[in-house]
């Protein structure tokens, strides 16, 4: 028996080759600095979640380079264009809405009447976070924008569910995620069942209905939930990871957490379990055909776990990289054919993709927001537009967050 048949390639090394002869057969791997190569690579949506993952639906083939900073200070490729929608502190459009501070992690879904709703974490702490919607109609214009969840704490990023509710989650000690109505008709519920931790992203393995967990820690621990019942959160069975092997690729070993809800006064959650295994600062979280992928940025890592062999693979890594433009690790996407998409928090104020080689290049690029970072990365259904913010704005405050609106030639869904 030959060494392939003995040893079958994993989804995630299928899907590398794969790409990496795409790439090579479209002439996209020989030259090039790096802004100049992403304009061939697909963008994709932040939703819809199916149980394919994301569609391929754009492509920047022929567009060019980044360009200089437009009037909204984004550098993008050629024939794209950029708007604000709403700013920390002020009216959203005509809506009579003022718009939140230190806006973070984000999504959007269609409206189910041709338009869509974009949400936006609130991170302020001390019970003045929560989450904010803006609705656009058919040909994007707002139309109204509205509070779904109010009177909680530093709502960071989160996650949709397969059946279109958002799930924010709490970055602070003991934080909750709680469960969202985008269309602010019901009101949210706190899934406890999810632990009491650091809570920064979550995202759904569409196949089974289990539930991946990032912490926002230094010592922070990469969680798993099994619901007790289908597409029900409120009871199940929260676990651990622990690292097994030497080096990347990991297997995992996954350990009940004995008290997911601690006191005051009890143990963190990620002290319970003295066997797990430590992720510094987890950060975004994203599954995508049989592959959670997220990020720890106080390593700047891109982590990619394959849930069904098991196996825990190192992605992206600035220090092993031959070009790491990418720091700050923060939100994650991925497209359809495997290209991984993060927003820096920091860095260089950036959206990179990166290569199945490697490789990274920014796509999109902020200047003058130094002291903010890239936050709430989404597309609108359609894929034609690119929503996102930066969180501190040009000030290095969150009174003077900024959210924005990219439109460019993208192929649609």
């Amino acid at each position: 028996m030959s060494e392939t048949a003995a040893h079958p390639a994993s989804p995630l090394e299928m899907r590398r080759d794969f790409l990496r002869r795409s790439l090579i057969g479209a002439g996209l791997v020989s030259v090039g600095p790096t802004s100049a190569w992403a304009q061939s690579l697909p963008a994709v949506p932040a939703n819809p979640h199916g149980p394919e993952g994301l569609q391929a639906i754009a492509s920047l083939a022929a567009v060019g380079p980044l360009q200089a900073p437009d009037v909204n200070g984004l550098r993008l490729p050629s024939g794209f264009s950029s708007r604000v929608i709403a700013r920390s502190g002020q009216k959203v459009a005509s809506t009579g809405y003022t718009w939140h501070s230190t806006p973070d992690g984000g999504a959007c879904l269609a409206s189910g009447d041709g338009g869509w709703i974009y949400l936006s974490n609130c991170e302020l702490d001390g019970g003045k976070g929560g989450v904010s919607a803006i609705r656009f109609n058919s040909t994007g214009s707002i139309t109204s924008a509205y509070s779904i969840c109010s009177g909680t704490s530093r709502n960071c990023v989160g996650g949709m569910s397969p059946w279109n509710t958002w799930l924010s989650c709490e970055e602070v000690d003991r934080g909750r995620v709680v469960e969202c109505d985008p269309f602010g008709q019901k009101a949210p519920v706190l899934r406890n069942a999810l632990g009491w931790f650091d809570h920064e992203a979550l995202t759904f393995d569409t196949r089974t209905g289990y539930v991946y967990l990032t912490e926002d820690k230094s010592d922070g621990r990469f969680y798993r939930f099994r619901p007790a019942r289908a597409n029900d959160l409120s009871s199940g069975t929260l676990e651990v990871a622990r690292r097994v092997g030497s080096a990347a690729p990991y297997s995992l070993q996954w350990l009940s957490v004995p008290t997911p809800n601690p006191s005051s006064s009890g143990t963190r959650t990620r002290k319970q379990v003295s066997a797990s295994s430590s992720f510094n600062g987890g950060e975004g979280c994203w599954f995508h055909k049989g592959i959670v992928y997220f990020t720890t940025k106080g390593d700047n890592r891109v982590w990619a776990y394959e849930t069904a062999a098991n196996q825990l693979s190192i992605l992206y890594d600035d220090n092993t990289a031959s070009n790491p433009v990418l720091t700050g690790v923060d939100n994650v996407i991925v497209s359809a054919l495997g290209d991984v998409y993060v927003a820096e928090d920091g860095g260089d104020m950036q959206i990179c993709v990166i290569r199945p080689s490697g490789e990274v290049a920014p796509i999109v690029k902020l200047e003058g927001h130094n002291a903010s970072e890239m936050t709430g990365i989404a597309f609108s259904p359609d894929g034609s537009r690119l929503y996102f913010s930066s969180q501190r704005g040009t000030t290095g405050s969150g009174a003077n967050g900024v959210s924005f609106e990219v439109r460019g030639p993208f192929l649609g869904i």
